[in-house]
């Protein structure tokens, strides 16, 4: 076992501290952590007062002003910037360097969700039922839905924009003519969605405890269903690959190879005892996945049978929020709920744990 994390036991009600949080600075920013994403080498974080920080190695973490009221979402706009969306009704670029760039201001009217993606210069957002698309090229367009959207996800190619709402999702693919829509219907709220690695599924997450899937090619539904808590966090991890998800006392991850997860036992990693897992993150080329918990904890574990759990982080008593690990592994970052940023450095022993050698 290495010298800085500690063996997960699953019966236990709260896990020791370990010498990553003795070693790590923290930052007491008092805003709730909202979310958290690599850029590179570096982390950025967006909180619910409207700041944004980034983290670099060992340097002071850099403070932006960007709204003014709460982040409600972020995405990564490129290597070096993110696209956030606020309460004050603006859509904002954030450069690690500081510089923020108003891109849109719809008033009075949140911008609840956004998505980027950079090889096919896109952004969007989402203002109610209508969601905002731009291009690099200047081209603009607005696309209607039925109810609220809940959650907006670009595929890998930046082809097709999957938009959640209520009834179930819709599809978005440009065509020579705009974009054209398709609709996948499941009665519900949806408010998260995603789509697999390959682009063969999409996946949402419902306001009762479940997730929902499409298989495309023949519109099979999946349902994945039976967590205690609402599975409000799902990331993609591995080879194969998994959809790794929070909601219940550990990570359950469903295996998405061509036949999808449907009429299989899902795999579950990272047991933390009484606690539910809240944030889920996969690490950068490994087939591990970082788990955070109600009570603070954050565990590390392969996917695979009868793994080994690390305790990267002991338990705090403030849910873990968001999580991110830089391109180079060289520190781990875990916000809460109460705005306390963890920035540990991993040395090398650490980095071997967190590669799946436990």
């Amino acid at each position: 076992m290495q010298d800085g994390l500690k063996e997960a036991a699953p019966a236990r009600k709260r896990f020791a501290r370990t010498r990553l949080q003795e070693e790590g600075q923290v930052i007491r920013s008092g805003a709730y952590v909202v979310a958290a994403m690599a850029l590179g080498d570096r982390v950025i974080t967006a909180h619910g007062d409207g700041r944004l920080r980034v983290f670099q190695g060992d340097a002071v973490p850099r403070e932006i002003g960007a709204h003014r009221g709460a982040v409600l979402a972020m995405a990564a706009d490129s290597q070096s910037s993110v696209i956030t969306g606020g309460d004050d009704g603006r859509l904002l670029r954030v450069g690690v360097d500081g510089a923020v760039e108003e891109l849109a201001d719809f008033g009075s009217s949140w911008v609840d969700c956004v998505a980027a993606h950079s090889g096919a210069g896109l952004r969007a957002c989402s203002v109610r039922k209508v969601v905002h698309v731009w291009r690099d090229d200047g081209e603009y367009e607005t696309l209607e839905h039925p109810s609220t959207a809940g959650g907006l996800a670009f595929d890998t190619q930046g082809q097709r924009l999957a938009v959640a709402h209520y009834g179930g999702a819709t599809l978005w693919e440009r065509g020579a003519q705009g974009w054209e829509s398709r609709s996948l219907e499941w009665a519900g709220s949806h408010i998260g969605i995603t789509w697999s690695p390959d682009g063969e599924f999409v996946v949402t997450i419902m306001q009762e405890n479940a997730l929902h899937g499409w298989r495309l090619r023949d519109n099979a539904h999946m349902r994945m269903s039976g967590y205690p808590t609402k599975p409000r966090a799902m990331r993609w991890a591995g080879e194969t690959p998994h959809l790794v998800t929070a909601g219940a006392d550990q990570v359950v991850c469903w295996p998405f190879d061509a036949a999808g997860p449907m009429g299989r036992v899902p795999l579950c990693v990272a047991h933390g005892g009484e606690q539910m897992a809240t944030e889920v993150l996969d690490l950068p080329g490994q087939p591990a996945v970082l788990a955070g918990f109600q009570d603070g904890a954050v565990l590390l574990s392969e996917l695979a049978d009868e793994t080994q759990t690390i305790v990267v982080r002991g338990s705090t008593g403030v849910e873990v929020t968001a999580m991110a690990i830089p391109s180079s592994l060289s520190h781990v970052l875990i916000g809460d709920a109460v705005g306390d940023v963890l920035w540990a450095p991993l040395g090398q022993g650490d980095a071997d744990a967190t590669a799946g050698d436990g």
